[in-house]
């Protein structure tokens, strides 16, 4: 009777926080299956092999394309694409997901891969000197990363299989058709996935771009 007694006093002096939990009582890991962008980048910061491969299923398509569209040649865009989950492996450390989702950081480094190759093209032509820059000032630029950083936000939200098909449509500047292609879906799929998602991203950034 008094062990018993002395054991309730020990447990009624102990930090609740002290106490513990039993392990089947704790937070599993989400699936990386079921992980979002942000969540995706932050393990492979941590070298889980696991979530790089569903964030290289999640882009390779869209960031592939966005190379093709701009360099024109299959196998430039090819090695960009590499060259883009490569730093990808290399850099995820230096994400801060504070500082903003995940497709805007993974899409610069692809745009940095595709301006690579391209700057090292021979033919690429020399822009004439002494022109006036057409380039935005600080406002006009602060505007465009907003509202970019917003859409990409929005993007986030989407079903996958609708997020790829705007970003092919937003990055790469594809047609519906060539999306269709692309992805070989039919053209309908496209249309039907390409308004379905429109209009959640019409709800989602109501009010806020006006």
């Amino acid at each position: 009777m008094r062990n018993r007694r002395r054991e309730m006093e020990i447990a009624l002096e102990t930090p609740a926080r002290l106490r513990a939990v039993p392990a089947a009582a704790e937070a599993q890991p989400v699936p990386a299956e079921q992980a979002s962008d942000t969540e995706l980048l932050v393990r492979v910061a941590a070298r889980d092999r696991e979530a790089f491969e569903v964030l290289y299923r999640r882009y390779m398509r869209s960031v592939f394309g966005l190379a093709l569209q701009r360099l024109r040649e299959r196998q430039r865009a090819e090695d960009a694409t590499q060259e883009t989950f490569a730093a990808v492996w290399r850099s995820a450390g230096s994400y801060k997901p504070e500082r903003g989702p995940a497709a805007p950081w993974l899409y610069a480094i692809a745009r940095n891969a595709v301006v690579d190759r391209l700057r090292a093209r021979d033919d690429m032509p020399v822009e004439p000197p002494d022109m006036t820059s057409d380039e935005p000032g600080p406002a006009e630029r602060a505007e465009s990363s907003y509202v970019s950083w917003r859409v990409h936000r929005a993007l986030e939200t989407l079903p996958v299989r609708e997020r790829e098909v705007v970003e092919l449509a937003y990055w790469s500047g594809l047609s519906q058709s060539e999306v269709a292609s692309f992805l070989d879906i039919p053209l309908g799929t496209v249309k039907t996935r390409t308004r379905s998602a429109l209009a959640h991203l019409a709800d989602v950034l109501e009010g806020d771009l006006a």
